[in-house]
């Protein structure tokens, strides 16, 4: 639900305010992108101040959500009356501190937010950098993160580590690769997230965050930024194994929904955008890879098509295509060669296969399959039937397919030439 406007001051500076100093042009090109800073905090009284007086520098449209800290962050707000804050009784999680945070810059009529933590690691003077790109983009539907630079001293080891088991999973899950999923210094289209149903409420948010706007064809793009760890001030809340088992639940979530209903989802809609004829000439033949990698990803869409993994074909196939980088839509298309009119004729083929290896003698219909009992007894010929089924069928349909591209490709060369 919206916070209520009640819950957070607006009062307008006075003239007993600080001076406050910032970029002109920044302030300028913020309004008119109406662009605003969201801060979330707990427990950062050492750094607050620093950053909030940072920000102001190049905007007064600043929202500070302040998560139930404990400390005298209270009293630091209130130095700055004309700051918009909202004060949570209780700490909840970074992620819910940024969504009311978002939820009120909507209510100001504001379209993007630049978020930057309250830990003093981020520069403000990086500010100009995300409104300069954002000014320059053809379309508006971008995020922006800011990579740090992971190999410098003072970065300590375990960020290192988790930005990279980051940076993984979000390749898996989107298709981009990014050098920092994992900065909380960023640039988020809160206007175009808005209608996205978010369910993480604590550090996980910003993978969940970023994985969805890539879903719904947001581009998600990494700007560097200068970064500092100053452990004499620098307060950080992230607890290695609680949240770290937190963003591992949801990247498993994650990749389960990927497979089993993003990328099916785009590739229909991108055949059905272009049809198939297009869709074939366009992404099979006209795809940047090699022979030998499009032969491979049509046979292993065939070995999993055609093997005994009914239910899980699609989140198998696109699992192996993206571990041996192989063509993840190639592979994806031909693992339907199992697809409903087929199944019978695939089944019956196993069965009468596995016998055959077994040497039994071949007496099984369906129409008559008698008793459960009676199916279980052929479960072991279907099993090794279908398993030489997929071997022989992907095999084929790898050599096949390699020599029909080499064939395309001749006759490419010869018009072009001719």
């Amino acid at each position: 639900m919206p916070c209520p406007v009640s819950l957070y001051k607006m009062e307008q500076p006075n003239a007993n305010s600080t001076v406050l100093h910032y970029t002109t042009s920044t302030t300028k090109a913020m309004d008119q992108l109406k662009c605003c800073v969201v801060i979330p905090t707990y427990n950062n009284h050492k750094t607050l101040k620093k950053v909030i007086e940072g920000v102001l520098q190049y905007t007064q449209n600043l929202i500070v959500v302040n998560d139930g800290s404990s400390d005298t962050t209270s009293h630091i707000l209130t130095e700055f009356p004309n700051v918009r804050t909202l004060h949570l009784p209780h700490n909840i999680g970074k992620g819910y501190a940024l969504r009311k945070g978002f939820e009120i810059a909507l209510e100001l009529g504001f379209h993007f937010a630049i978020t930057i933590d309250s830990d003093g690691q981020h520069f403000p003077d990086d500010i100009p950098l995300f409104i300069n790109s954002l000014s320059k983009e053809a379309s508006r539907d971008v995020l922006y993160i800011g990579a740090r630079n992971m190999g410098q001293k003072d970065v300590p080891k375990k960020s290192s580590f988790g930005n990279k088991f980051s940076n993984f999973w979000f390749w898996v899950e989107t298709g981009i690769k990014l050098q920092d999923t994992q900065s909380g210094y960023r640039l988020y289209p809160i206007l175009a997230l808005k209608d996205i149903n978010f369910h993480t409420k604590k550090f996980e948010f910003e993978i969940e965050v970023i994985v969805k706007a890539a879903w719904i064809g947001i581009e998600v793009k990494n700007l560097p930024i200068k970064v500092t760890y100053d452990i004499t001030e620098r307060v950080s809340h992230f607890r290695p194994f609680t949240d770290f088992s937190r963003i591992s639940l949801l990247n498993t979530y994650l990749v389960l929904l990927t497979f089993l209903y993003i990328f099916p989802r785009d590739l229909i809609r991108k055949i059905k955008k272009k049809g198939v004829k297009r869709f074939f000439h366009e992404d099979f033949l006209g795809s940047n890879d090699s022979h030998e990698k499009k032969a491979l990803s049509i046979a292993l869409g065939v070995l999993i098509g055609l093997s005994p993994l009914w239910g899980f074909q699609t989140l198998i196939v696109i699992f192996l295509a993206v571990l041996f980088k192989l063509n993840k839509a190639i592979a994806f298309a031909f693992s339907n060669v199992s697809f409903p009119p087929f199944i019978p004729f695939v089944l019956f083929i196993s069965l009468k296969m596995g016998h055959w290896i077994l040497g039994n003698e071949f007496n099984f219909t369906f129409g008559e399959a008698g008793t459960d009992f009676e199916v279980i007894k052929h479960l072991e010929s279907y099993i090794i039937g279908s398993i030489t089924l997929s071997l022989i069928g992907s095999f084929t349909a790898g050599i096949c397919g390699y020599i029909i591209l080499n064939i395309f490709e001749r006759k490419k060369i010869a018009l072009k030439n001719g």
